[in-house]
């Protein structure tokens, strides 16, 4: 995928033009497969992550194995989300493989970085990255549950989040208009690729502070173009 974000990590999705009315109601049925498979690729990537954690500590740099794997969870995590209630964004069916698939309707890469600071990897994935916290925990529903736990004891409280209240409602449009409004599909784009980048950020995979912006839409906000430092040629001096 080519580089176009101007943050690390890159998040992209394709709307379908033709989605189904109704098979957004099987979805979670369809998915078993990947979620079983996904529960072992998280269990490793977690462990592989405290490896890279300690890597990183006495090297300044990430495992590149490690980091080529770790992508490629989040990859497949990415494709599985968005075909079902992360967005709803295609009926086709996430294959099953890590690397990258140029043809599939969502996509995500990040790029590897060449060193990171020792010292940011001891707190910037619980100090730093807590404000981000509170703002993803709204969109994915953690900081309902949470806040259900705490009221009510319940270890199993949840809450859906503004993602999946927003998916609900375009499922709900699909099913009555037959369409996905093009508004609601963007919002709910850029809601995840701020999750995205905050779970690269605190996965140790960059030192580049998220930004605290909803870039919105399929497709990744172009990079700032750089400024023009060609010398400009003195005019010819006419007699």
């Amino acid at each position: 995928m080519a580089r176009q974000s101007p943050y690390p990590l890159s998040l992209e999705g394709e709307l379908s033009p033709h989605l189904s009315r109704w098979l957004w109601l099987v979805k979670w049925l369809l998915v078993i497969p990947h979620a079983i498979v996904l529960f072992f690729l998280w269990t490793a990537f977690l462990v592989l992550s405290l490896a890279a954690f300690f890597t990183i500590l006495v090297t300044g740099r990430y495992p590149p194995a490690i980091f080529d794997f770790n992508v490629g969870v989040l990859r497949w995590s990415w494709r599985v989300g968005y075909y079902s209630y992360s967005a709803l964004g295609t009926d086709r069916y996430p294959p099953f493989r890590l690397a990258d698939d140029p043809d599939y309707p969502a996509r995500l890469d990040v790029e590897y970085p060449a060193s990171l600071s020792r010292g940011l990897v001891l707190v910037k994935w619980w100090l730093l990255a807590l404000p981000h916290y509170l703002i993803i925990g709204v969109f994915t529903g953690g900081a309902f549950a949470g806040y259900n736990q705490a009221r009510d004891h319940n270890a199993w409280a949840y809450g859906s989040g503004l993602i999946g209240l927003l998916v609900c409602i375009a499922a709900l449009a699909l099913l009555f208009a037959g369409r996905y409004p093009r508004g609601l599909y963007d919002l709910v784009m850029g809601m995840n690729r701020w999750v995205l980048r905050v779970t690269a950020y605190a996965a140790l995979m960059t030192d580049q502070y998220p930004p605290f912006r909803l870039d919105i839409g399929g497709t990744e906000p172009p990079t700032a173009a750089a400024p023009d430092t060609t010398p400009l040629t003195p005019a010819p001096v006419v007699p």
